[in-house]
């Protein structure tokens, strides 16, 4: 009969679901990780029935208890799952008529599992994006460790791969430090009781409205760009053609056929990432996008990406710090790197200070650049009589624009490369920690 099915929903369906179907149907799987939430939010419910006049004080008193014994059992690994525990709800609930008997059932008065589902979740990510940010504050704290500790390194800024313009090594760690935080994700919903700041005001958008989660998802694709940007840079910058850092061998593995390799799989992975990453979003999205208004089975597919994305950007942000935090840098090779031609737009500066406007100047700079190639010298090694050839507004002082300490010290601006500007960066990007903290 169907009232023998176990199920929460059996009264009205005579034999039984198809093998296929059921296991279909089921997210136990991954809907375990909800146990403790779920407990907890059945806690609360039990509070409100009996304020509600629904449970008597012995009621509520005897379901705290069991739910109690669940959670015991949860966390000590004994608790046994049911064939026809389809998710986290029937087998909590199962499990609590075992201990207590038929006042369990009383527990989901007024109560369906698309409003557990959704309060778990809120729950869960709560806790779960507390984690993520105590994570993300560490890494944010080494990089800015060491950019303070490194910032008169120098070392060639690139764009399109190509060298620019000399920068401090500092100047590029900051970069990094803006993937964001992903506080506040928790905003509507229950009371007191679970802690959350206010109700959710629509009953239909309380079961079917899965914003938090996509911003969480938003959150979690955002920092995996900037995290991912910063490993290829780091891949780049760890070539033997390049040179500019060396991995800890913590964070480096060997080739089983070239003996001399050694491989960045830390930062490949956390490139890699990404791309899951991405498509858990985007897949949120695709499901959420055509469904009609409250609740629809397919909300069932929020957890899984919320779960794996959890997993996936803890272990990351884990990584990405111990990364940083045991990076080896090459000064000698970075230093080396910087050459004159990255000079060529603080040429035409100097130009533009002397009174040329700066297409002009932009001109004349490259003409220096033609001519140094053309004679097979560096950009620094031509002559005031070559250089007057292109305008007779160079004079002796141009001699200050070969000095890589002196380029970077001229971009003064808040953001910029020079000494000041990276100090007021790294100001700000300790005072957010302090607020984070807080």
């Amino acid at each position: 009969m169907a009232s023998e099915s176990g199920k929460l929903w059996g009264g009205r369906f005579v034999g039984s679901v198809d093998p296929i179907m059921e296991k279909f149907n089921s997210s136990i799987a991954y809907d375990r990780n909800l146990w403790e939430v779920d407990i907890q939010g059945s806690k609360a419910y039990s509070k409100g029935l009996q304020k509600a006049g629904l449970l008597t004080k012995a009621e509520m008193d005897r379901i705290l208890q069991g739910l109690d014994k669940v959670a015991e059992e949860w966390a000590q690994g004994t608790f046994k799952l049911h064939p026809n525990d389809e998710d986290i709800h029937t087998a909590n609930e199962r499990r609590l008529k075992e201990l207590i008997g038929d006042t369990a059932g009383k527990l989901h008065t007024g109560r369906s599992r698309n409003d557990q589902v959704v309060t778990d979740l809120r729950l869960w990510m709560r806790q779960t994006c507390s984690a993520l940010s105590a994570h993300l504050r560490e890494l944010i704290r080494s990089m800015v460790d060491r950019a303070e500790a490194e910032r008169d390194v120098l070392f060639p800024g690139y764009t399109h791969l190509q060298r620019a313009q000399p920068i401090r090594w500092s100047h590029w760690i900051l970069s990094g430090a803006i993937a964001g935080n992903p506080l506040g994700v928790d905003r509507e919903l229950l009371r007191t009781e679970l802690n959350f700041g206010a109700i959710t005001l629509n009953s239909m958008d309380a079961t079917s409205e899965r914003d938090f989660v996509a911003e969480f998802l938003f959150w979690a694709s955002l920092c995996m760009t900037h995290l991912s940007r910063m490993a290829e840079d780091l891949i780049l910058y760890g070539t033997k053609e390049f040179s500019f850092v060396q991995l800890s061998d913590a964070y480096s593995t060997g080739s089983s056929l070239m003996p001399q390799k050694k491989n960045p799989d830390s930062l490949e992975l956390i490139r890699s990432k990404a791309g899951r990453v991405f498509g858990r979003c985007a897949g949120l999205l695709m499901t959420l996008k055509g469904l009609p208004s409250t609740y629809n089975k397919d909300l069932q597919e929020d957890k899984e990406a919320v779960f794996e994305v959890a997993d996936t950007m803890s272990a990351v942000l884990q990584v990405t710090t111990g990364v940083i935090s045991t990076l080896q840098i090459h000064r000698e090779n970075m230093a080396h790197a910087l050459s004159p031609d990255m000079l060529a737009t603080d040429l035409a500066y100097y130009l533009v200070r002397k009174g040329m406007p700066f297409r002009q100047a932009h001109e004349a700079s490259g003409k220096a650049v033609f001519m140094a190639e053309t004679k097979g010298v560096a950009l620094n090694q031509l002559t005031l009589q070559e250089l007057q050839t292109i305008s007779p507004l160079f004079a002796g002082d141009v001699s200050k624009v070969w000095d890589y300490g002196h380029s970077v010290e001229q971009y003064g601006a808040l953001g910029g490369t020079a000494r000041s500007s990276v100090d007021w960066q790294i100001g700000q990007v300790r005072a957010l920690l302090r607020a984070q903290q807080a």
